[in-house]
């Protein structure tokens, strides 16, 4: 008796343990939401990020429920691969330590980089469009586009953010 309520007990916490992980985050406030996200795990972050990123990029192209699975896969092989491209660029430089030779090198490192990351987005827009129509691909790196802008708007690079009371002007 005592082996079976244990058993029964252990399968009860999993259950729970799973039942946390699925919280409505909509019915959520900010102050919920970043209460739940700080007790993850960074790897549990991770994967709540990736998995918020890909249900809000179906949602946006209106992926068919048949396509979801093989349009995701496809798409987190995509940005696997650019990352992997991006891992091989040492960004961390000051070119103002740099040398001319050392400078045009880096430069000249940064085209090939640029070449690298058009070819691997051109193979992957091919593979795209054999589970999404074209529109929908061209969607896809518009929206990536305009996220990176939005992020660069907050956040961006080189930057210490004292000017952000200033009103921004429209050139």
């Amino acid at each position: 008796m005592k082996k079976i309520l244990f058993a029964f007990l252990i399968i009860y916490g999993f259950g729970l343990n799973a039942q946390r992980t699925d919280y409505d985050w909509k019915k959520m406030d900010a102050k919920q939401r970043k209460e739940v996200i700080n007790n993850l795990s960074p790897e549990e972050r991770k994967d709540l990020l990736k998995k918020f990123r890909n249900d809000m990029i179906m949602e946006n192209l209106n992926i068919a429920p048949s396509d979801k699975a093989e349009f995701t896969q496809l798409y987190n092989e995509y940005l696997e691969s650019q990352r992997q491209i991006k891992k091989q660029f040492n960004f961390d430089i000051d070119p103002e330590t740099l040398s001319d030779e050392e400078a045009k090198l880096k430069l000249q490192q940064s085209f090939e980089l640029g070449k690298k990351l058009l070819e691997d987005r051109k193979k992957y827009a091919d593979k795209m469009q054999q589970v999404i129509p074209c529109q929908k691909v061209l969607k896809l790196f518009y929206s990536e586009k305009m996220m990176r802008d939005k992020m660069n708007e907050r956040n961006p690079h080189g930057h210490n953010n004292n000017n952000a009371s200033e009103p921004k002007q429209n050139p």
